[in-house]
């Protein structure tokens, strides 16, 4: 990849942080609900999934003609095993998230999702975002080439960022419950001792 072909990757996950963030924002969940009722999470899961397959889109246009990258054996070696801890800390973390809210389900069928507790069982009394750790380190081990390195370098930028809106949310959402969750758990690497 090109000087300008990273640039152009680093605006379109710049375009993404910038759009996604601002969905998810309490002023665009209220539009979609007044858009599109109870199919409101619905169409933010599409319009995210539509927003991240633009920003892959353009890179794969960007690295096209790129070459892989020669790694050596050990490299490939930490990289599975990235992999293989990513894969696992995901299907143990998605296992703590009720699947009808997150997906959108739950509101087709009239369920309100902001009576929901805070969920802090499972990872979350370890890391405040599991899923975020899960996906970095797939990213991380999926890296052969410039761009996936650009996918997994942005993409770890935008968790860091993203998490940080997130967190405004959830603190006002839970207040003090919150806070005080998020004084005493990490963000991304795991607290491994405690009683948490």
């Amino acid at each position: 990849m090109t000087p300008v072909d990273h640039l152009a990757y680093a605006a379109a996950w710049l375009a993404f942080g910038m759009l996604h963030s601002m969905s998810a924002g309490a002023t665009a969940r209220r539009g979609l609900g007044r858009l599109l009722g109870r199919w409101h999470r619905i169409g933010y899961n599409l319009l995210a999934t539509g927003q991240l397959a633009a920003v892959l889109a353009v890179g794969a246009l960007v690295s096209a003609d790129a070459p892989g990258w020669s790694r050596p054996p050990l490299l490939i070696a930490a990289q599975a095993a990235m992999l293989a801890l990513g894969a696992v800390l995901g299907v143990i973390a998605l296992r703590s998230y009720r699947a009808g809210p997150f997906l959108g389900s739950a509101q087709l069928r009239g369920e309100d999702d902001d009576g929901q507790p805070l969920a802090i069982d499972g990872l979350h009394r370890r890391m405040r975002h599991p899923l975020y750790t899960a996906a970095m380190l797939i990213l991380w081990g999926l890296v052969r080439s410039d761009v996936s390195f650009a996918t997994a370098l942005w993409a770890s930028l935008y968790f860091h960022v993203g998490s940080r809106f997130e967190e405004r949310r959830l603190i006002a959402r839970y207040g003090d419950v919150y806070r005080r969750y998020r004084r005493e758990v990490p963000r991304f690497l795991p607290r491994l001792f405690g009683t948490g």
